[in-house]
């Protein structure tokens, strides 16, 4: 009896089914792999937060952080604070304290991932490149001067418009031929550091004593002192920010194909980078406005994340803004108990990490680009 061959048909519908197959199984693998990441983040975020809350001078238990939480909901279960300023310390104080750090961690993290994306290269960061330390700038002269033009959101509006101006100096200045060289941005950013820095000890030179301690903050960076009021301010900011970059996220990707193929599939570069460079802006505004210059979260976390996510970027943003917040609940957590009676300078943590990863970053770049170029 002869056996039947498959014809040509055939063979390549069952060779389209297995190629199908295939890729339904990679899809649902990265499905999976991405739930994991956002279940884990937003799992070790919880536990973050309660070990903060408990952490400090005063130590309060992790029952009684639940029980005060529980009776804030409405829910009479667990113990309440059993030392006389437990509950003002954990709300007033630490809360408020971690939730600035979320906003701030997660909105360098969303900045740093939209700025790589739309320059194109991975060493684009807001402290970087010199966003931060105009956004600080701006909101130094504010303090010397006492602009007051728009009660407690006169800073972070001095901040937004500094930030903004410094990246727009900076996307003209590393622009040649149509593309934004790495090299170029590097340097000008460390341009823009330096005046950024000469301009910080005049305002401090102009000062009183008071603005002087202040900007000293600024450059320093700290979340200590942060009060709910701050967060009621810096809260909206962070918010549009992270929103308009979601929005953005299909034509980032689409962007990640080169500007050539980007126009071919109807992205407006131009128009895109416009309003992402207003969105870093507006989300370093946001980070920097009451806490002064975090360095280098924008840069470590969107490569870390990268790594597990892949190139999306709507997947990127959210791990990024979860782990931005991670990290910098983390660090200042141990700002301020490493030392006892002191809180050390969250910028001070974040450099040390930052600056061995960033070294890493460029010989890392320059291997697999062959060059600065």
């Amino acid at each position: 009896m002869t056996a039947t061959v498959p014809g040509p048909a055939l063979r390549a519908e069952a060779g389209a089914g297995r190629v199908a197959d295939g890729t339904a199984a990679l899809d649902r693998h990265r499905r999976r792999r991405i739930a994991t990441l956002y279940a884990g983040l937003v799992g070790a975020l919880v536990v973050a937060v309660l070990v903060a809350g408990g952490s400090g001078q005063l130590t309060i238990p992790l029952s009684e952080i639940l029980g005060s939480i529980a009776h804030r909901l409405g829910i009479d279960a667990g113990p309440m604070p059993s030392h006389p300023n437990g509950e003002y310390t954990l709300w007033n104080v630490r809360f408020s304290r971690i939730a600035m750090a979320v906003i701030v961690g997660g909105s360098l993290a969303v900045a740093g991932a939209a700025m790589q994306g739309v320059f194109g290269n991975p060493l684009a960061e807001p402290s970087v490149v010199g966003v931060s330390s105009g956004a600080a700038v701006a909101a130094g002269f504010a303090i010397v001067f006492g602009l007051r033009f728009a009660g407690d959101w006169s800073i972070p509006v001095c901040a937004f418009v500094g930030g903004l101006v410094t990246t727009l100096l900076v996307y003209a200045l590393s622009r040649s031929d149509g593309r934004t060289e790495v090299v170029t941005l590097v340097l000008t950013g460390i341009a823009v550091n330096a005046v950024a820095g000469a301009l910080l000890a005049l305002l401090m030179f102009l000062g009183d004593t008071q603005a002087r301690e202040s900007i000293v903050f600024w450059q320093l960076g700290s979340l200590n002192g942060s009060r709910w009021t701050y967060v009621v301010v810096v809260a909206p900011l962070a918010v549009a920010g992270v929103v308009i970059a979601l929005a953005c996220a299909r034509s980032l990707d689409l962007l990640a194909l080169g500007e050539r193929s980007a126009r071919h599939l109807g992205v407006n570069v131009e128009a895109l980078r416009i309003v992402l460079i207003v969105v870093v802006a507006l989300l370093t505004a946001a980070a920097v406005s009451f806490c002064g210059i975090v360095a280098f979260v924008g840069l470590i976390v969107p490569h870390l994340v990268r790594m597990v996510t892949g190139p999306g970027h709507r997947t990127l943003l959210v791990a990024s803004f979860l782990a931005g917040a991670l990290v910098l609940i983390c660090a200042d957590t141990v700002a301020r108990t490493a030392v006892a009676y002191t809180d050390l300078p969250l910028g001070m943590l974040t450099s040390l990490v930052g600056g061995p990863f960033f070294f890493w970053l460029l010989r890392r770049t320059r291997r697999t680009s062959g060059g600065w170029a």
